[in-house]
Protein backbone atom coordinates (compact mmCIF):
# COMPACT_ATOMS: atom_id res chain seq x y z
CA UNK A 1 0.00 0.00 0.00
CA UNK A 2 1.34 3.38 -0.96
CA UNK A 3 1.38 5.95 1.87
CA UNK A 4 1.42 9.59 0.86
CA UNK A 5 3.92 12.06 2.26
CA UNK A 6 1.03 14.23 3.46
CA UNK A 7 -0.37 11.34 5.48
CA UNK A 8 3.03 10.71 7.12
CA UNK A 9 3.44 14.41 7.94
CA UNK A 10 0.00 14.67 9.53
CA UNK A 11 0.61 11.50 11.54
CA UNK A 12 3.94 12.79 12.89
CA UNK A 13 2.36 16.08 13.94
CA UNK A 14 -0.54 14.36 15.68
CA UNK A 15 1.77 11.97 17.54
CA UNK A 16 3.93 14.92 18.67
CA UNK A 17 0.90 16.80 19.95
CA UNK A 18 -0.35 13.68 21.77
CA UNK A 19 3.05 13.16 23.39
CA UNK A 20 3.17 16.78 24.55
CA UNK A 21 -0.36 16.50 25.93
CA UNK A 22 0.40 13.30 27.86
CA UNK A 23 3.66 14.78 29.20
CA UNK A 24 1.83 17.61 30.98
CA UNK A 25 1.13 17.18 34.68
CA UNK A 26 -2.41 17.89 35.82
CA UNK A 27 -1.51 21.35 37.07
CA UNK A 28 0.06 22.26 33.74
CA UNK A 29 -2.86 21.28 31.56
CA UNK A 30 -3.89 24.31 29.47
CA UNK A 31 -7.43 25.51 29.25
CA UNK A 32 -8.68 26.21 25.72
CA UNK A 33 -10.02 28.69 25.05
CA UNK A 34 -9.08 30.81 28.11
CA UNK A 35 -12.10 32.27 29.90
CA UNK A 36 -13.21 35.64 28.60
CA UNK A 37 -12.56 38.79 30.61
CA UNK A 38 -16.31 39.35 30.96
CA UNK A 39 -16.41 36.41 33.38
CA UNK A 40 -14.19 38.30 35.81
CA UNK A 41 -15.35 40.87 38.32
CA UNK A 42 -12.18 42.89 37.74
CA UNK A 43 -11.68 46.17 35.87
CA UNK A 44 -8.44 46.68 33.95
CA UNK A 45 -7.39 50.19 32.85
CA UNK A 46 -4.36 50.62 30.58
CA UNK A 47 -2.13 53.41 29.31
CA UNK A 48 0.36 52.36 26.65
CA UNK A 49 3.44 54.23 25.36
CA UNK A 50 2.06 54.54 21.84
CA UNK A 51 -1.01 56.25 23.36
CA UNK A 52 -3.44 53.87 21.68
CA UNK A 53 -4.67 53.29 25.23
CA UNK A 54 -5.01 56.30 27.53
CA UNK A 55 -6.51 55.20 30.84
CA UNK A 56 -8.68 52.91 28.72
CA UNK A 57 -10.91 50.21 30.20
CA UNK A 58 -9.88 46.92 28.61
CA UNK A 59 -12.24 44.26 27.27
CA UNK A 60 -9.58 41.53 27.25
CA UNK A 61 -6.07 40.80 28.36
CA UNK A 62 -6.79 38.90 31.59
CA UNK A 63 -8.29 35.59 32.73
CA UNK A 64 -8.57 33.55 35.92
CA UNK A 65 -5.27 32.47 37.41
CA UNK A 66 -4.07 28.96 36.57
CA UNK A 67 -0.73 27.41 37.49
CA UNK A 68 2.05 28.83 35.34
CA UNK A 69 5.59 30.16 35.52
CA UNK A 70 4.72 33.88 35.38
CA UNK A 71 5.87 36.32 38.03
CA UNK A 72 3.15 36.65 40.66
CA UNK A 73 2.23 39.74 42.64
CA UNK A 74 0.88 38.42 45.93
CA UNK A 75 -1.48 40.90 47.57
CA UNK A 76 -2.29 40.65 51.28
CA UNK A 77 -5.11 42.66 52.82
CA UNK A 78 -3.96 41.57 56.27
CA UNK A 79 -0.76 43.64 56.23
CA UNK A 80 -1.51 47.35 56.13
CA UNK A 81 0.61 50.47 55.98
CA UNK A 82 -0.25 54.20 55.78
CA UNK A 83 -3.62 55.74 55.05
CA UNK A 84 -3.53 57.90 51.93
CA UNK A 85 -4.41 61.59 51.95
CA UNK A 86 -4.65 61.81 48.17
CA UNK A 87 -3.12 62.51 44.78
CA UNK A 88 -2.90 65.79 42.90
CA UNK A 89 -0.88 68.73 41.62
CA UNK A 90 0.26 72.19 42.55
CA UNK A 91 -2.39 74.69 41.54
CA UNK A 92 0.02 77.53 40.82
CA UNK A 93 -1.14 81.08 40.35
CA UNK A 94 -0.39 80.67 36.66
CA UNK A 95 -2.49 77.49 36.50
CA UNK A 96 -5.37 79.29 38.19
CA UNK A 97 -5.09 82.22 35.76
CA UNK A 98 -5.25 79.94 32.71
CA UNK A 99 -8.23 78.05 34.12
CA UNK A 100 -10.02 81.21 35.20
CA UNK A 101 -9.74 82.79 31.75
CA UNK A 102 -11.49 79.86 30.06
CA UNK A 103 -15.15 80.26 29.22
CA UNK A 104 -17.42 79.35 32.11
CA UNK A 105 -18.61 76.19 30.37
CA UNK A 106 -15.14 74.99 29.41
CA UNK A 107 -13.82 75.77 32.87
CA UNK A 108 -16.65 73.90 34.57
CA UNK A 109 -16.12 70.89 32.31
CA UNK A 110 -12.38 70.77 32.99
CA UNK A 111 -12.74 71.17 36.75
CA UNK A 112 -15.39 68.44 36.85
CA UNK A 113 -13.07 66.15 34.87
CA UNK A 114 -10.19 66.83 37.24
CA UNK A 115 -11.91 66.92 40.62
CA UNK A 116 -15.20 65.05 40.21
CA UNK A 117 -15.92 61.44 41.13
CA UNK A 118 -17.99 60.34 38.15
CA UNK A 119 -16.94 57.92 35.42
CA UNK A 120 -15.45 60.70 33.28
CA UNK A 121 -13.39 62.26 36.09
CA UNK A 122 -9.95 61.45 37.50
CA UNK A 123 -10.82 62.25 41.11
CA UNK A 124 -7.98 64.54 42.21
CA UNK A 125 -8.08 64.74 46.00
CA UNK A 126 -5.10 66.88 47.02
CA UNK A 127 -3.73 70.27 45.94
CA UNK A 128 -0.66 72.29 46.80
CA UNK A 129 -0.84 76.07 46.49
CA UNK A 130 1.68 78.83 47.12
CA UNK A 131 1.64 81.30 50.01
CA UNK A 132 2.33 84.42 47.98
CA UNK A 133 3.71 83.83 44.51
CA UNK A 134 5.58 80.81 43.23
CA UNK A 135 7.85 80.96 40.21
CA UNK A 136 4.87 79.95 38.07
CA UNK A 137 3.01 83.18 38.68
CA UNK A 138 3.36 85.95 36.14
CA UNK A 139 4.92 88.26 38.76
CA UNK A 140 6.36 87.96 42.26
CA UNK A 141 4.30 89.10 45.24
CA UNK A 142 3.68 88.50 48.91
CA UNK A 143 0.67 89.45 51.04
CA UNK A 144 2.58 92.30 52.63
CA UNK A 145 4.67 94.10 50.02
CA UNK A 146 6.04 97.48 51.07
CA UNK A 147 8.19 100.23 49.54
CA UNK A 148 11.92 99.87 50.15
CA UNK A 149 12.92 100.78 53.68
CA UNK A 150 9.47 100.26 55.24
CA UNK A 151 8.48 97.53 57.71
CA UNK A 152 5.16 96.34 59.14
CA UNK A 153 5.81 94.14 62.16
CA UNK A 154 2.11 94.12 63.13
CA UNK A 155 1.16 93.09 59.58
CA UNK A 156 -1.41 95.86 59.40
CA UNK A 157 -1.11 95.83 55.59
CA UNK A 158 -1.53 92.07 55.22
CA UNK A 159 -3.96 91.25 52.37
CA UNK A 160 -4.91 88.26 50.23
CA UNK A 161 -5.90 90.59 47.39
CA UNK A 162 -3.26 89.23 44.96
CA UNK A 163 -5.03 85.86 45.04
CA UNK A 164 -8.56 87.25 44.73
CA UNK A 165 -8.39 87.57 40.95
CA UNK A 166 -7.69 83.92 40.04
CA UNK A 167 -6.55 81.49 42.72
CA UNK A 168 -9.33 81.94 45.25
CA UNK A 169 -12.16 81.92 42.65
CA UNK A 170 -10.82 78.72 41.08
CA UNK A 171 -10.38 77.07 44.49
CA UNK A 172 -13.96 78.03 45.34
CA UNK A 173 -15.20 76.25 42.20
CA UNK A 174 -13.06 73.20 42.99
CA UNK A 175 -14.41 73.02 46.54
CA UNK A 176 -17.95 73.08 45.19
CA UNK A 177 -17.08 69.90 43.27
CA UNK A 178 -14.99 68.23 45.99
CA UNK A 179 -15.49 69.83 49.43
CA UNK A 180 -13.14 67.28 51.00
CA UNK A 181 -10.06 68.04 48.92
CA UNK A 182 -6.94 68.55 51.04
CA UNK A 183 -4.92 71.71 50.48
CA UNK A 184 -1.25 72.14 51.33
CA UNK A 185 0.19 75.68 51.20
CA UNK A 186 3.88 76.54 50.79
CA UNK A 187 5.73 79.88 50.67
CA UNK A 188 8.48 80.45 48.12
CA UNK A 189 9.69 83.51 50.06
CA UNK A 190 8.87 85.73 52.99
CA UNK A 191 8.08 89.39 52.20
CA UNK A 192 11.32 90.99 51.09
CA UNK A 193 11.47 93.43 54.03
CA UNK A 194 11.82 90.46 56.38
CA UNK A 195 14.85 89.09 54.49
CA UNK A 196 18.58 89.54 54.81
CA UNK A 197 19.03 90.71 51.21
CA UNK A 198 15.76 92.57 50.61
CA UNK A 199 15.20 90.51 47.44
CA UNK A 200 12.67 87.97 46.23
CA UNK A 201 15.62 85.75 45.23
CA UNK A 202 17.63 83.99 47.93
CA UNK A 203 18.47 85.63 51.24
CA UNK A 204 17.39 84.44 54.67
CA UNK A 205 14.63 85.30 57.12
CA UNK A 206 16.02 87.80 59.62
CA UNK A 207 15.76 86.49 63.22
CA UNK A 208 14.06 89.68 64.42
CA UNK A 209 11.11 88.81 62.16
CA UNK A 210 10.60 85.20 63.27
CA UNK A 211 7.55 86.15 65.36
CA UNK A 212 6.21 88.40 62.60
CA UNK A 213 6.59 85.68 60.00
CA UNK A 214 4.86 83.14 62.26
CA UNK A 215 1.96 85.60 62.48
CA UNK A 216 2.05 85.90 58.68
CA UNK A 217 1.18 82.17 58.49
CA UNK A 218 -1.61 82.60 61.02
CA UNK A 219 -3.12 85.53 59.14
CA UNK A 220 -2.90 83.56 55.89
CA UNK A 221 -4.68 80.50 57.31
CA UNK A 222 -7.36 82.63 58.96
CA UNK A 223 -7.80 84.74 55.82
CA UNK A 224 -8.25 81.68 53.62
CA UNK A 225 -10.73 80.23 56.13
CA UNK A 226 -12.74 83.44 55.81
CA UNK A 227 -12.93 82.69 52.07
CA UNK A 228 -14.24 79.18 52.81
CA UNK A 229 -10.87 77.53 52.10
CA UNK A 230 -9.40 75.23 54.75
CA UNK A 231 -5.62 74.89 54.70
CA UNK A 232 -4.97 71.33 55.85
CA UNK A 233 -1.19 71.74 56.08
CA UNK A 234 1.66 74.15 55.45
CA UNK A 235 5.30 73.65 54.70
CA UNK A 236 7.57 76.32 56.11
CA UNK A 237 9.61 76.97 52.99
CA UNK A 238 9.61 75.55 49.48
CA UNK A 239 13.09 74.21 48.67
CA UNK A 240 14.92 75.86 51.59
CA UNK A 241 18.29 74.86 50.10
CA UNK A 242 17.63 76.51 46.71
CA UNK A 243 18.54 80.24 46.60
CA UNK A 244 18.33 80.60 42.81
CA UNK A 245 14.64 80.48 41.96
CA UNK A 246 12.45 83.58 41.81
CA UNK A 247 11.04 83.72 44.41
CA UNK A 248 13.19 81.71 46.84
CA UNK A 249 14.61 81.86 50.36
CA UNK A 250 17.30 79.93 52.17
CA UNK A 251 16.53 78.34 55.52
CA UNK A 252 18.94 75.93 57.21
CA UNK A 253 17.74 73.00 59.31
CA UNK A 254 18.87 74.82 62.44
CA UNK A 255 16.95 77.95 61.43
CA UNK A 256 13.83 75.94 60.60
CA UNK A 257 14.05 74.13 63.93
CA UNK A 258 14.28 77.41 65.83
CA UNK A 259 11.43 78.94 63.85
CA UNK A 260 9.12 75.97 64.45
CA UNK A 261 10.08 75.27 68.06
CA UNK A 262 10.17 78.80 69.42
CA UNK A 263 7.82 80.77 67.18
CA UNK A 264 5.47 79.06 64.72
CA UNK A 265 4.51 76.01 66.80
CA UNK A 266 3.72 77.94 69.99
CA UNK A 267 1.76 80.59 68.07
CA UNK A 268 -0.33 77.93 66.29
CA UNK A 269 -1.13 76.47 69.72
CA UNK A 270 -2.04 79.87 71.18
CA UNK A 271 -4.25 80.72 68.19
CA UNK A 272 -5.83 77.23 68.08
CA UNK A 273 -4.59 76.68 64.52
CA UNK A 274 -5.05 73.00 63.63
CA UNK A 275 -3.24 73.24 60.28
CA UNK A 276 -0.42 70.68 60.12
CA UNK A 277 3.19 71.87 60.10
CA UNK A 278 5.35 69.92 57.64
CA UNK A 279 9.14 70.23 57.45
CA UNK A 280 11.71 70.60 54.67
CA UNK A 281 9.84 70.37 51.30
CA UNK A 282 13.01 69.71 49.32
CA UNK A 283 15.14 66.96 47.79
CA UNK A 284 15.62 63.44 49.02
CA UNK A 285 19.39 63.73 48.96
CA UNK A 286 19.26 65.36 52.42
CA UNK A 287 17.03 63.27 54.71
CA UNK A 288 19.08 64.48 57.69
CA UNK A 289 17.49 67.94 57.39
CA UNK A 290 14.07 66.94 58.77
CA UNK A 291 15.47 64.16 60.95
CA UNK A 292 17.73 66.64 62.76
CA UNK A 293 14.75 68.91 63.49
CA UNK A 294 12.57 66.08 64.78
CA UNK A 295 15.41 64.90 66.99
CA UNK A 296 14.55 67.97 69.07
CA UNK A 297 11.63 66.79 71.18
CA UNK A 298 10.03 70.23 71.54
CA UNK A 299 10.23 71.02 67.83
CA UNK A 300 8.93 67.55 67.01
CA UNK A 301 5.87 68.05 69.20
CA UNK A 302 4.62 70.75 66.82
CA UNK A 303 5.36 68.83 63.61
CA UNK A 304 3.18 66.45 61.59
CA UNK A 305 5.95 65.21 59.29
CA UNK A 306 8.28 65.95 56.39
CA UNK A 307 7.87 66.65 52.67
CA UNK A 308 10.12 65.78 49.75
CA UNK A 309 10.98 66.33 46.08
CA UNK A 310 13.04 63.98 43.90
CA UNK A 311 15.27 66.24 41.82
CA UNK A 312 18.13 64.64 43.76
CA UNK A 313 18.42 61.60 46.02
CA UNK A 314 16.56 58.29 46.11
CA UNK A 315 12.86 57.71 46.75
CA UNK A 316 13.84 55.04 49.31
CA UNK A 317 15.19 57.82 51.55
CA UNK A 318 11.60 58.53 52.54
CA UNK A 319 11.70 55.25 54.41
CA UNK A 320 14.88 56.36 56.20
CA UNK A 321 13.00 59.40 57.51
CA UNK A 322 9.96 57.30 58.39
CA UNK A 323 12.10 54.79 60.28
CA UNK A 324 13.90 57.54 62.19
CA UNK A 325 10.56 58.95 63.41
CA UNK A 326 7.83 56.39 62.65
CA UNK A 327 5.25 58.41 64.59
CA UNK A 328 5.53 61.22 62.02
CA UNK A 329 4.30 61.29 58.43
CA UNK A 330 6.10 61.72 55.12
CA UNK A 331 4.72 63.42 52.02
CA UNK A 332 5.76 63.74 48.38
CA UNK A 333 5.02 67.29 47.29
CA UNK A 334 6.69 68.11 43.96
CA UNK A 335 8.18 66.72 40.75
CA UNK A 336 8.17 68.35 37.34
CA UNK A 337 8.13 67.07 33.76
CA UNK A 338 10.25 69.06 31.35
CA UNK A 339 8.48 70.41 28.26
CA UNK A 340 7.75 69.28 25.65
CA UNK A 341 7.74 65.92 27.44
CA UNK A 342 8.38 62.39 26.24
CA UNK A 343 5.31 60.26 26.85
CA UNK A 344 7.13 56.92 26.95
CA UNK A 345 9.98 57.82 29.32
CA UNK A 346 7.99 60.29 31.44
CA UNK A 347 5.20 57.80 32.13
CA UNK A 348 7.61 55.04 33.04
CA UNK A 349 9.78 57.16 35.36
CA UNK A 350 6.94 58.94 37.14
CA UNK A 351 4.91 55.79 37.71
CA UNK A 352 7.92 53.79 38.89
CA UNK A 353 9.44 56.44 41.16
CA UNK A 354 6.39 58.40 42.33
CA UNK A 355 3.07 56.64 41.84
CA UNK A 356 4.56 53.33 43.01
CA UNK A 357 7.78 54.39 44.72
CA UNK A 358 6.58 57.18 47.00
CA UNK A 359 3.66 55.29 48.62
CA UNK A 360 5.79 52.15 48.96
CA UNK A 361 8.13 54.36 50.98
CA UNK A 362 5.37 55.60 53.31
CA UNK A 363 4.25 58.77 51.55
CA UNK A 364 0.67 59.73 52.34
CA UNK A 365 0.28 61.61 49.06
CA UNK A 366 1.79 62.15 45.63
CA UNK A 367 1.80 65.66 44.14
CA UNK A 368 3.20 66.59 40.76
CA UNK A 369 4.31 69.99 39.49
CA UNK A 370 2.18 71.58 38.12
CA UNK A 371 -1.48 71.51 37.10
CA UNK A 372 -1.51 73.69 33.99
CA UNK A 373 0.61 75.82 31.65
CA UNK A 374 0.07 77.28 28.22
CA UNK A 375 1.76 75.96 25.03
CA UNK A 376 4.84 78.12 25.75
CA UNK A 377 5.17 76.88 29.37
CA UNK A 378 3.92 80.27 30.56
CA UNK A 379 3.24 82.03 32.81
CA UNK A 380 6.35 82.23 34.99
CA UNK A 381 8.29 84.89 36.83
CA UNK A 382 11.50 86.45 35.56
CA UNK A 383 13.90 83.73 36.66
CA UNK A 384 11.20 81.11 37.20
CA UNK A 385 10.82 77.78 35.41
CA UNK A 386 10.68 78.28 31.63
CA UNK A 387 10.02 74.66 30.64
CA UNK A 388 7.67 73.18 33.22
CA UNK A 389 5.07 71.03 31.45
CA UNK A 390 1.66 71.13 33.07
CA UNK A 391 -0.44 68.06 33.61
CA UNK A 392 -2.65 69.80 31.08
CA UNK A 393 -1.77 72.42 28.49
CA UNK A 394 -4.42 75.13 28.17
CA UNK A 395 -4.71 77.28 25.07
CA UNK A 396 -7.84 79.36 25.33
CA UNK A 397 -10.55 76.75 25.84
CA UNK A 398 -8.52 73.91 24.33
CA UNK A 399 -7.02 71.35 26.71
CA UNK A 400 -4.23 68.87 25.98
CA UNK A 401 -3.60 66.08 28.47
CA UNK A 402 0.08 65.36 29.07
CA UNK A 403 2.08 62.50 30.68
CA UNK A 404 1.64 63.96 34.16
CA UNK A 405 -2.13 63.76 33.74
CA UNK A 406 -2.20 60.06 32.89
CA UNK A 407 0.50 58.91 35.31
CA UNK A 408 -1.29 60.48 38.28
CA UNK A 409 -4.78 59.55 37.06
CA UNK A 410 -3.89 55.85 37.28
CA UNK A 411 -3.90 56.40 41.05
CA UNK A 412 -6.20 59.36 41.69
CA UNK A 413 -9.17 57.92 39.81
CA UNK A 414 -9.19 54.66 41.77
CA UNK A 415 -7.50 55.37 45.13
CA UNK A 416 -9.59 57.93 47.05
CA UNK A 417 -8.71 59.61 50.33
CA UNK A 418 -8.81 57.14 53.20
CA UNK A 419 -7.53 54.23 51.13
CA UNK A 420 -4.91 52.15 52.93
CA UNK A 421 -1.81 50.76 51.31
CA UNK A 422 -1.65 46.98 51.68
CA UNK A 423 1.15 44.50 51.17
CA UNK A 424 2.32 43.40 47.73
CA UNK A 425 5.69 41.96 46.77
CA UNK A 426 7.89 44.15 44.61
CA UNK A 427 9.70 43.36 41.38
CA UNK A 428 11.92 45.69 39.35
CA UNK A 429 10.29 44.13 36.26
CA UNK A 430 6.80 44.88 37.58
CA UNK A 431 6.90 47.81 40.03
CA UNK A 432 3.54 47.84 41.79
CA UNK A 433 1.58 49.15 44.74
CA UNK A 434 -1.70 47.89 46.23
CA UNK A 435 -4.51 49.52 48.20
CA UNK A 436 -7.78 48.76 49.94
CA UNK A 437 -10.28 51.58 49.45
CA UNK A 438 -12.95 52.80 51.89
CA UNK A 439 -15.48 50.93 49.71
CA UNK A 440 -13.45 47.70 50.21
CA UNK A 441 -12.18 47.61 46.65
CA UNK A 442 -8.70 46.25 46.05
CA UNK A 443 -6.61 48.37 43.67
CA UNK A 444 -3.29 47.27 42.19
CA UNK A 445 -1.22 49.64 40.03
CA UNK A 446 1.47 47.93 37.93
CA UNK A 447 4.13 49.12 35.50
CA UNK A 448 5.55 46.75 32.89
CA UNK A 449 9.08 48.10 33.27
CA UNK A 450 10.32 46.56 30.01
CA UNK A 451 9.99 47.24 26.31
CA UNK A 452 8.18 44.00 25.52
CA UNK A 453 4.77 42.60 26.32
CA UNK A 454 4.70 40.48 29.47
CA UNK A 455 2.22 38.32 31.30
CA UNK A 456 2.03 38.18 35.08
CA UNK A 457 -0.23 36.91 37.83
CA UNK A 458 -1.92 38.99 40.52
CA UNK A 459 -2.91 36.84 43.46
CA UNK A 460 -5.79 38.56 45.25
CA UNK A 461 -7.90 36.48 47.62
CA UNK A 462 -11.20 37.37 46.01
CA UNK A 463 -10.25 36.65 42.40
CA UNK A 464 -6.67 35.82 41.34
CA UNK A 465 -5.92 36.70 37.72
CA UNK A 466 -3.38 36.42 34.97
CA UNK A 467 -2.95 39.57 32.88
CA UNK A 468 -0.99 40.63 29.83
CA UNK A 469 0.53 44.14 29.86
CA UNK A 470 2.20 45.69 26.79
CA UNK A 471 5.80 46.83 27.12
CA UNK A 472 6.28 50.11 28.97
CA UNK A 473 2.59 50.30 29.86
CA UNK A 474 0.82 51.20 33.08
CA UNK A 475 -2.12 49.16 34.32
CA UNK A 476 -4.57 49.64 37.16
CA UNK A 477 -6.68 46.67 38.28
CA UNK A 478 -9.74 47.07 40.50
CA UNK A 479 -11.54 44.25 42.31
Amino acid sequence: MKISNNFISRTVILLALLFAFLSCSDDQMPTYPPPEVEELNVDYYLTSPDQTNLLTLQSGGMFPLATNNNFTINVSEETTFQEMDGFGYTLTGGSAMLINTMSSGSRASLLQELFGNDANSIGLSYLRISIGSSDLDSTTFSYNDLPNGQTDENLDNFSLNPDMANLIPVLTEILAINPNIKILASPWSAPTWMKSNGSTIGGELLPQYYDTYANYFVKYIQGMAAQGITIDAITIQNEPENPYNNPSMLMSAEQQKTFVRDHLGPLFATESISTKIILFDHNLDNPDYPISIMNDAVAKSFVDGSAFHLYAGQISNMTLVHNAHPDKNVYFTEQWIEAPGDFYSDMRWHVRELIVGAPRNWSKNVLQWNLAADPNSDPHTDGGCTSCLGAVTISGNDVTRNPGYYSLAHASKFVPQGSVRIESNYSSDFPNVAYKTPDNNIVVIVLNNSDVQNTLNINVDSEPITATIPGGSVATFIW
